[in-house]
């Protein structure tokens, strides 16, 4: 992946003109349909949103600080690259790797906003290019499009859930390997 020298700005051709409208790159597109954040949105209100996104760069081997201004209140999606996020939520650790685009990091911060305790760290294991959806940009569209603000929340949700769902299958599972229940080990 070929980077420029800049790790903050918009990805190299991330936006086209067309006739009056603004078409967002397809690796952006590609991204956000990737996180199923788009899900049940029309085309014209997925460009809508992705407007709304800029785009950031971090080199492999780079920490980043949870308080870094561009990260606060921001829904984090991979668009390329590998990123590992330590994270302790209300003293509790909880761990994160992103490696396909699409990938979705600080949920909890983008919903909780400042309600929760949370401090990150963020390990980038390759080149990476995220999306940052802020917080207040998506709040911001509540008077002119409500319809995207629910489809986003509820597809947040969604997401939140499956992880939960994915978490207590492999709990479950490792709990049938170490007590031998189930007859399957």
């Amino acid at each position: 992946m070929n980077l420029p020298d800049t790790q903050v700005g918009t990805l190299p051709g991330a936006i086209h003109m067309m006739d009056d409208l603004i078409m967002p790159d397809a690796r952006v597109l590609n991204a956000l349909h990737n996180s199923r954040l788009v899900e049940n949105l029309s085309e014209a209100e997925v460009n809508i949103l992705a407007n709304l996104i800029t785009v950031q760069y971090f080199e492999a081997r780079e920490f980043v600080a949870e308080l870094e201004d561009e990260l606060k209140g921001a829904l984090m999606i991979l668009v390329e690259g590998e990123m590992e996020i330590s994270a302790r939520l209300d003293n509790e650790p909880v761990s994160l790797h992103l490696e396909a685009p699409g990938d979705l990091a600080r949920v909890i911060s983008f919903v909780g906003g400042n309600m929760m305790n949370i401090s990150a760290r963020i390990t980038v294991k390759k080149n990476s290019a995220v999306l940052l959806l802020q917080r207040s940009k998506l709040e911001a569209l509540l008077n002119s499009h409500p319809s995207i603000v629910l489809c986003v929340m509820r597809n947040l949700v969604r997401h939140v859930h499956g992880v939960a769902r994915r978490n207590n299958a492999e709990k479950e599972e490792l709990s049938n390997y170490l007590y031998r229940t189930h007859g399957l080990y």
